[in-house]
């Protein structure tokens, strides 16, 4: 079977791209996109089928995201975001599940998971105060999965949550304005002393550990991948889509563009021009291939119900901070090479450019820390982080 919403996502593809410039300008990306989006089934792909969702191979997804981020670097990347979100909806709790998806298996949550709220235990639950930053999309969102500190009676951190919080319950400041990434509208979220019922809460260790009270209504192999490769492949694959859209218009500007200084001639016939194109081309192929091979043996392995050892584990987030990694130096090539014209603003080149460093500063993209995880392990020594 094809991956259709990939077919589908395709056809809204030039829309996209022509709006590529205004949702950087704007800061946000347009509403009819979204909705475009949202017919094509992008955001359902990760959804459980319980809740009017595919259940879809995580791989097709990135596909999809990829192509999305190829013609427009914000909108693949809140595309990656919103949609992977219903994948973590679902270890939640059913009851949970129910209060999003139960009447509009359409809505839409952001995240922020930084653990910089204060979650106080109550009877009912908690109490959740806090403010958030860079919750890409929340404009388009009814629910958020926000990250949380459990305090004890000694005002210590005694657990690490996720929590799920309905509209009504926070606000929205508008507080974007980054050089890249412009139009993901990545604002705050700011909460006071909302009441959290204990249904809709999540351990992050339980996560961390392949558990999840949504495992039980929701059983297929999908739900018990790692978080930290699933999310956190959402973070580097709308920068790897973006910068192989880049490398597509390098190539298509260069075969026709003159050098005006040096003794003029062609680009295409200079030997640097040649040499960026392959060593992009190398490091762009090289990502997905790994990236996609990572997740194709996660996969299998939850399919056929057998452990997840953690050396899979940390070479699918070793490759993944490597992507980034990579990404970012094939755009950093070719903007090199593409001459002044790539300085103009709006110019996509300068465009990708921007927003693939502004990706790459994501936390889940730490390279130093990422790759001493995996050579611990490779050594024997122990590694302990709930990002693995």
């Amino acid at each position: 079977m094809g991956n259709t919403v990939l077919e589908a996502v395709r056809a809204l593809l030039p829309a996209i791209a022509d709006r590529a410039r205004t949702t950087d300008e704007k800061g946000h990306v347009p509403e009819e996109t979204v909705r475009e989006l949202q017919d094509a089934g992008v955001f359902r792909m990760l959804q459980p089928r319980l809740f009017g969702g595919q259940e879809a191979d995580p791989v097709d997804f990135f596909q999809a995201v990829r192509a999305i981020s190829a013609a427009c670097c914000s909108t693949g990347w809140i595309t990656s975001v919103l949609g992977v979100h219903p994948w973590h909806l679902g270890l939640f709790t059913a009851e949970a599940q129910a209060e999003v998806w139960g009447d509009d298996p359409d809505t839409l949550l952001s995240s922020a998971y930084a653990p910089v709220g204060r979650l106080t235990p109550v009877d009912d639950g908690y109490r959740l105060t806090g403010r958030w930053s860079f919750s890409s999309g929340c404009g388009y969102a009814r629910w958020a999965l926000l990250g949380a500190l459990v305090v004890g009676d000694q005002g210590r951190p005694v657990d690490f949550l996720t929590v799920l919080v309905p509209r009504c319950d926070y606000r929205i400041e508008d507080a974007w304005d980054a050089v890249g990434l412009r139009g993901t509208a990545s604002n705050d979220i700011v909460v006071d002393q909302a009441l959290v019922p204990r249904h809709r809460v999540i351990r992050n260790y339980e996560t961390a550990q392949l558990k999840g009270p949504g495992q039980k209504a929701n059983p297929g192999p999908l739900y018990r991948l790692p978080f930290a490769a699933v999310f956190t492949s959402a973070v580097t694959e709308p920068i790897v889509g973006a910068v192989a859209g880049g490398y597509e218009s390098y190539v298509r500007l260069m075969k026709e563009r003159a050098r005006l200084s040096l003794g003029g001639g062609r680009f295409a016939e200079d030997p640097h021009t040649q040499v960026a194109v392959a060593r992009a081309a190398s490091e762009i192929d090289a990502t997905i291939l790994q990236m996609d091979h990572n997740i194709r043996q996660l996969t299998a392995r939850a399919a056929a119900g057998q452990d997840i050892p953690m050396e899979l584990r940390l070479r699918a987030r070793r490759d993944q901070v490597r992507g980034t990694e990579r990404a970012v130096a094939a755009i950093d090539l070719l903007f090199k090479t593409a001459g002044g014209n790539s300085l103009r603003r709006g110019n996509p080149i300068e465009r990708v450019w921007r927003d693939a460093h502004a990706g790459s500063v994501h936390v889940a993209n730490d390279v130093e820390r990422t790759l001493a995880m995996y050579g611990r392990n490779a050594l024997g020594l122990t590694v302990e982080d709930n990002l693995i």
